[in-house]
């Protein structure tokens, strides 16, 4: 797995197939606890999920709402994306088609939420 810090507020992790993929989320779930950043889920290398994967991607999940962080997987392919359909984890889970419009929303999102908050010169 490859985790790439691409800003102080995002990371991006390349996960791979199993049993890799257990290996990579524990990296992961490592990592959001020691750095609260967004985090996006590439998932173009993965072939297939099992319960147990669904399990961890759940509870990183449950840490980043903790954390208020966004988790958003991306470049999801038809199997796995079938699982979570089947599962209805398709409306649980954020999804983007890839990468670059994760990065773009995670960014989008930002950039409004610093609009949003009040300046100290308002106060004046």
């Amino acid at each position: 797995m490859a985790i790439q810090k691409w800003s102080d507020e995002i990371t991006i992790v390349e996960l791979s197939d199993d049993p890799q993929f257990t290996e990579d989320l524990d990296a992961l779930m490592d990592n959001v606890e020691n750095n609260a950043a967004d985090v996006v889920l590439n998932l173009s290398a993965v072939g297939f999920i099992n319960s147990s994967n669904v399990a961890k991607l759940l509870r990183v999940r449950k840490v980043m709402l903790a954390i208020d962080r966004r988790l958003v997987l991306c470049d999801v392919n038809a199997q796995v994306w079938g699982i979570f359909l089947v599962t209805g984890l398709d409306k649980i889970f954020e999804f983007t088609s890839d990468v670059a419009i994760a990065l773009a929303s995670l960014q989008m999102d930002m950039a409004a939420a610093d609009d949003e908050e009040p300046s100290d010169s308002d106060d004046e």
